[in-house]
């Protein structure tokens, strides 16, 4: 039976997760729960943790010289290099256990956290070669949709009519005009790998699937909602049911691809309109007072029914069909 949030409380209780209180992220901030999830699962399945961390607002927040918040092995790499560090960790692991000197029965977890501006853009080609070369690592990204560690700018991971500071909602221009890249179905197209989305709003398909993102034979990545509350202009208190908002809308479809087989796991049985996403978050209210806002909100709505239809259509042509 799958482990739930009460077990996991009663279990860390008076156990350490492996990220500590004490760090400098803002409160409300999706980051930190992201991790906690990750860590807490890893661990109630035995694992020991070994975690690579890119330059992001994770790393700069938990790591303030001369302190960490970190209790287990840990590596700071720089924007671009995370996955390819971690690949070197999980090849030096093999090579010891192979030459006796690390026990058989000792299970480690490699896992990567980066933002979306070291994975999506950045990091881009180090997570390929991690992924192509198939080294057992889990890649965790916490998608806050911009270069928030440096002040908002916008990466390709921002959404349309998002106000960031280099494509600010303006007279001539509503923010950024192109759509989010699409992370998980480039990661997928490797093939060998399981990829998936989760948000913070729904533990119990985060817990699985991390779970079985550990145990997955080969790379695996997760990418996760991670509502940012300083530049989203939300309340601190609103980052569950940001998340909540952003799965009910189609925005972020929780779905799983496993070597090809697409998953949904997660099917409302209503959905409410992506205009309540948008209207929910201050990052959008320049958008929203725009006279081509209807216009611009409409093409969204569009986009995210078309990709629903889409993974339903996907889920049902590969569910026998294993592409290795």
């Amino acid at each position: 039976m799958p482990v739930n949030i009460k077990q996991l409380a009663q279990e860390f209780d008076k156990k350490e997760i492996g990220i500590t209180q004490g760090h400098r992220l803002c409160p409300g901030c999706g980051a930190p729960i992201t991790v906690k999830f990750v860590m807490m699962i890893a661990r109630h399945l035995g694992y020991e943790p070994v975690v690579g961390l890119a330059t992001g607002c994770l790393e700069v927040s938990t790591t303030i010289y001369p302190y960490t918040a970190w209790s287990v092995p840990y590596i700071h790499n720089a924007f671009e290099n995370v996955a390819a560090t971690m690949s070197g960790v999980e090849t030096a692991y093999r090579a010891l256990k192979n030459k006796g000197k690390i026990p058989e029965d000792k299970k480690y977890a490699f896992i990567a956290f980066g933002g979306d501006g070291g994975t999506y853009d950045i990091g881009l080609q180090s997570l390929s070669g991690k992924i192509e070369r198939g080294h057992k690592v889990l890649y965790v990204l916490y998608d806050n949709e911009g270069y928030m560690n440096t002040g908002n700018q916008r990466s390709s991971s921002t959404p349309p009519g998002s106000d960031t500071t280099t494509a600010p909602v303006g007279k001539k221009l509503p923010g950024k005009v192109q759509l989010k890249k699409n992370i998980v179905e480039i990661v997928a197209a490797h093939e060998n790998v399981y990829a998936a989305t989760a948000a913070l709003s729904e533990p119990m398909d985060f817990f699985a699937k991390v779970e079985k993102a550990l145990n997955f034979d080969g790379p695996s990545f997760l990418a996760v909602f991670s509502p940012c509350v300083r530049f989203w202009r939300v309340n601190d208190d609103k980052t569950v049911e940001i998340s909540k908002l952003a799965v009910e809308t189609k925005y972020w479809p929780l779905y799983e691809v496993e070597r090809g087989v697409y998953r949904v796991t997660r099917k409302p049985r209503q959905f409410k309109p992506v205009e309540e996403f948008l209207k929910a978050q201050g990052r959008f209210r320049r958008l929203l007072s725009r006279p081509d806002a209807k216009e611009i909100i409409d093409e969204l709505q569009e986009y995210v029914d078309r990709r629903w239809e889409r993974l339903l259509a996907l889920e049902e042509v590969t569910k026998d069909k294993p592409i290795r």
